[in-house]
């Protein structure tokens, strides 16, 4: 039970404060008591003293590395994006993805769909045709600060393909598309999807590194609905993605799934 001068904390601030002297206090008792035993036996100068509660201390570093490790899957499986994981683990997104890479696992195998969040807070089902690995988690992170997404990506357009026509495949609200993939690339998917009459309607941008004209003329040839060249700044990235989402899913008024 709390003493009497305890004070309930009313701000993100105080409740870190509280928690991070709560965690201190913790950890000096653990290794107080682990240690208390063999202090005993020892000369006070004696350098175990310090050497032993330095190797209980480290243990406990370790424990809580894996208990992150599991707090951080459960936010990803929750919704979650790299941004917020990053903000409550005291680091930059960057830095939680370097610390905690594959929370949303992108495969090297053969091409196949892979749905990267789950229970979206909002029914926004997209596409991602994607087969550069990095690529394809700046998008998710964008798309993550923006609220959660039913995102699925594959990474060639036989594979998209094969999403988008399986009976039990949820259609998606928009398709974000690459165009330089192995076996059906970009440009033969997006001809393939706007002439089949279930699949035309489905909102497809264009998003690669490309800006040959003849590349952009040849998606707008092949009705795309906006085609954008992936900037080269992680900033400016970010920002396509999520005008993209802001419009497509968000501004403009989509078609009833059928």
């Amino acid at each position: 039970m709390p003493g009497k001068n305890f004070v309930v904390p009313t701000t993100p601030q105080d409740m870190a404060a509280l928690a991070d002297a709560a965690v201190d206090e913790l950890a000096r008792r653990i290794a107080h008591q682990v240690t208390e035993g063999i202090s005993r036996s020892l000369p006070p100068d004696d350098p175990s003293h310090a050497l032993t509660r330095l190797h209980v201390l480290t243990h406990l570093q370790r424990a809580a590395e894996r208990l992150q490790r599991a707090a951080a899957v459960d936010a990803a499986h929750a919704g979650a994006g790299y941004p917020q994981i990053g903000e409550a683990s005291d680091m930059t997104r960057q830095g939680a993805r370097r610390r905690w890479p594959g929370l949303f696992t992108h495969s090297n195998e053969a091409p196949t769909e892979h749905p990267m969040m789950t229970t979206p807070t909002r029914p926004f089902d997209v596409l991602l045709v994607e087969d550069d690995v990095a690529d394809a988690l700046l998008i998710e992170e964008a798309l993550s600060e923006r609220g959660a997404r039913n995102l699925v990506q594959v990474t060639d357009g036989v594979a998209a393909l094969e999403y988008l026509r399986a009976p039990d495949s949820v259609r998606p609200d928009l398709i974000v598309l690459d165009l330089n993939m192995p076996r059906m690339n970009g440009r033969e998917l997006l001809q393939i999807l706007k002439a089949d009459e279930k699949l035309q309607t489905i909102p497809v941008v264009v998003l690669t590194t490309s800006s040959a004209p003849d590349d952009v003329t040849g998606a707008y040839h092949s009705h795309a609905n906006a085609y954008v060249t992936k900037p080269v700044n992680l900033a400016e990235f970010e920002r396509a993605v999520q005008s993209i989402d802001a419009f497509y899913l968000e501004t403009a008024t989509r078609p009833p799934r059928g």
